[in-house]
């Protein structure tokens, strides 16, 4: 691939993205079954989910801003070639204390997604960079969805091993395509500068309201896809059953595309907000039935997806790209994995109901602040200069 990415170029990017972001939710359908294998205890399983999810943020913030000071491609090649050992350890752990510690380190290099983000926003013209943007999110929508359906069958045909060697062996594959560097970022900074540099994002208002966004809208993700399999999985669901509410989650990604070209035309922060409002409603209708819980899956997901990428879209600088993703998707880190432990904790003690409340506050979160970003821009807010 080489600058002015085209639309194969966009299609790998988003292939390898989703089978990278794949490895850190493929085990949320089979929270019960390693639990019971590895004597993780029910109201406690959901720090498989949580220790994978911290892992990310850790890498987010270590590993993705070195898209800004060394050769992306290279780069990109190393972290899938790390992640398929993880993986291997991951799949081999033998008692719980390793499965953690292969899951934390799958996490922290299954950023590779974001680095593959921010090297294609770097080869796109700014005039399609959110549609770049929304290409390679659909793959990781995708991954992460489709994961769920593919670790469900794995699972019931080879066991829950099988999931995360037969990922191991594709992240392989895909290391192998990136065997040619890219042109070297130029940065004046080293990398403990470009590390305090990630860190003094947070300065900046418009990155701080998309950070914000971001971890209540993906808490209110994860806070769904987390504790899904533990009512599923009482109505007597197989692994495949639950894993197939994945295929029915996958229409959010239909968002992605769409929502990249809007905000290219300028309209990101409208997007937002009817995304924002869109993510707080759907659990209206995910408490009642396996059809309402459907519904609002598919709802969830687009709101989700829709505001993801308007989020970035809307930050993204040429020459910074690798630290501002890096940095704003610590708090989608942070975000799931709280979602994650609060939900799984939360069933346990008072119920699905209780879990639907708990992602509709979330959402509401994620609305205040896409409502407050909009005020804060529209021309009614600014000082009129002509004014008396």
């Amino acid at each position: 691939m080489q600058p002015n990415l085209g639309a194969g170029g966009r299609v790998l990017l988003a292939v390898a993205a989703g089978v990278a972001v794949s490895t850190v939710y493929a085990a949320q359908p089979l929270l019960v079954t390693i639990g019971a294998g590895l004597g993780v205890r029910p109201e406690t399983v959901g720090a498989l989910v949580t220790v994978t999810q911290l892992g990310y943020g850790l890498g987010l913030f270590l590993l993705v801003p070195l898209g800004d000071l060394l050769d992306r491609r290279r780069l990109i090649r190393l972290q899938f070639t790390l992640l398929a050992v993880a993986l291997l350890v991951t799949g081999l752990a033998g008692n719980a204390f390793m499965l953690l510690a292969g899951l934390a380190a799958v996490g922290a290099l299954a950023v590779v997604t974001q680095s593959l983000v921010a090297y294609g926003a770097a080869l796109s013209d700014p005039a399609v960079r959110g549609r770049t943007v929304g290409t390679v999110t659909t793959g990781i929508v995708l991954g992460i969805l489709l994961s769920r359906t593919t670790s469900g069958i794995l699972t019931d045909l080879l066991g829950w091993r099988a999931v995360y060697l037969t990922a191991c062996a594709a992240c392989l594959v895909i290391a192998l395509l990136f065997v040619r560097s890219a042109p070297q970022p130029r940065t004046p900074l080293n990398y403990r500068e470009l590390l305090l540099s990630t860190a003094g994002l947070w300065r900046e208002q418009p990155f701080r309201e998309s950070a914000v966004r971001a971890f209540f809208s993906f808490a209110s993700f994860s806070t769904l896809w987390t504790s899904i399999a533990l009512p599923l999985s009482e109505r007597g669901l197989s692994h495949t059953e639950i894993g197939a509410f994945g295929l029915i989650g996958a229409a959010g990604a239909l968002a992605a595309g769409p929502a990249g070209r809007l905000a290219d035309r300028g309209w990101g922060p409208v997007v937002t907000v009817g995304a924002s409002v869109l993510l707080a409603t759907s659990w209206l209708v995910t408490a009642h039935s396996l059809v309402g819980l459907a519904i609002g899956a598919v709802l969830l997901d687009l709101a989700v997806q829709a505001i993801h990428v308007t989020n970035q879209s809307m930050i993204y600088r040429p020459g910074s790209g690798g630290r501002l993703i890096g940095a704003y998707m610590v708090f989608y880190s942070l975000g799931s994995a709280v979602g994650a432990i609060a939900s799984t904790a939360l069933y346990e003690r008072a119920g699905w109901t209780a879990v639907c409340l708990l992602g509709a506050a979330f959402g509401l979160g994620a609305l205040v602040s896409s409502v407050r970003a909009v005020r804060r821009t529209s021309p009614a807010s600014r000082p009129c200069g002509s004014c008396p």
